[in-house]
């Protein structure tokens, strides 16, 4: 472990995950016109009627938090089929037991034959407020507990229901840090995974309308990496409204199917998790605390989404700067460097990058950095979009 470096930033942090999933697990909210099947919570009959749409819902019992946190991230797995949506929120109590109103974290779905899928902007109070698709607690507030609600919809007079799998939330605090000591290296040194290779560059300026290719599509390529990985993804008759000679389909596709009208761009987390959850995946968004816990996850076969965020120059290897960016972890070299499908390249043949570990880990897991102007801003934190099959067992 490497000494912090003089006049640094330096801090802990902690980091909860927790998901409501299977029949036990919704067993314990309460219901409303919904019901347990087993593809998970479905639309028995309607509770009610608004805006030319039926609706049902399930609320979670109250998940305790083992710390104060001060971020929260809800994520979710569901089916919705041509005609149905669903919506999910998520209400906290703070340490002095004051709640939040409920909040919306997004209304979800994967065809918008009948709403626009959306986060929603301009939700705050006194205690936290929404960040696109996270709920941060306001300064000198911290949160002890939250429930979650999701309402299931549907076009009115019709028999389809969306299907949510799962649904869950991390919560995390984290005292600012500039900088990361970096970790040991642990059981995923010499494994590098047969993920598919896939540019975001290649679209540039194509598909206005869900964001233009290029710098905007880091998460969508990312994510479609790792469930083409999986054996999943669209079929033929599911690109076909893509031009047969547009390279790489199956990103426009995800680009689409995860674009969140109010952020106009397709980096919602969320969004991107539930997108892989349509193809008979389970994904969930979480932090992870350093590499070594990406490398229990290589060393049994299951690629990582990472957010990172760095000045050009700042990270070895990458030709570029930003303030957020979306990439796979595939494995690690035999001295414990990441190995990465990095989208953000021309080509396939320029996606596969090794960047040193130490500071790799560094643009990954601290929580402010200096910009270009030398201003101090936020940054993810060790976020992580992990997406495997439900029955993996280190899932």
């Amino acid at each position: 472990m490497n000494p912090a470096l003089p006049g640094r930033m330096v801090g802990r942090v902690d980091i909860d995950y927790h998901e409501w999933s299977s029949a036990n697990g919704f067993a314990h909210g309460e219901f409303s016109g919904t019901e347990i099947v087993d593809s998970g919570l479905r639309i028995a009959s309607a509770a009610g009627v608004q805006d030319g749409g039926e609706y049902a819902w399930w609320t979670s019992p109250e998940h305790e938090i083992p710390f104060d946190a001060d971020d929260i991230v809800v994520s979710w797995n569901a089916v919705t089929p041509p005609g149905t949506w669903l919506t999910v929120e998520v209400e906290a109590r703070t340490t002095t037991e004051r709640r939040t109103p409920w909040y919306s974290m997004g209304r979800w779905s994967f065809h918008e034959t009948d709403v626009r899928r959306t986060s929603v902007a301009g939700q705050h109070d006194e205690s936290a407020r929404v960040v696109v698709d996270r709920l941060v607690a306001a300064d000198d507030v911290r949160l002890r507990a939250y429930r979650l609600r999701v309402t299931l919809c549907r076009a009115e007079g019709t028999s389809a229901t969306p299907s949510l799998a799962a649904a869950g939330a991390v919560s995390s605090v984290s005292e600012e840090r500039t900088d990361v000591p970096v970790s040991t290296a642990g059981p995923g040194l010499g494994i590098e995974l047969p993920v598919p290779r896939y540019a975001q560059y290649v679209h540039n300026g194509h598909f206005r309308e869900y964001g233009g290719g290029g710098e905007a599509w880091c998460s969508p390529a990312a994510t479609e990496m790792v469930v083409e990985y999986w054996g999943a993804g669209p079929t033929d008759a599911e690109l076909a409204w893509i031009p047969r000679d547009h390279p790489d389909r199956s990103v426009v596709h995800a680009a689409r199917h995860t674009f969140d009208h109010a952020y106009d761009g397709t980096g919602n987390w969320a969004f991107n998790v539930a997108y892989a959850s349509q193809y008979g995946l389970r994904g969930r968004v979480s932090r992870l605390r350093s590499l070594r816990d990406v490398e229990h996850y290589v060393a049994h076969g299951i690629p990582v989404i990472v957010s990172v965020s760095f000045t050009e120059g700042e990270l070895p290897g990458a030709d570029y700067g930003t303030e957020g960016h979306l990439l796979v972890l595939t494995g690690f070299t035999g001295d414990g460097d990441v190995v990465a499908n990095d989208p953000a390249a021309d080509d396939a043949a320029s996606v596969r990058r090794v960047y040193p570990r130490e500071p790799f880990e560094n643009v990954w897991q601290r929580t402010k950095r200096r910009d270009a102007s030398g201003n101090l801003i936020d940054t993810p934190a060790g976020v992580a979009y992990l997406i495997a099959p439900a029955a993996s067992p280190q899932f």
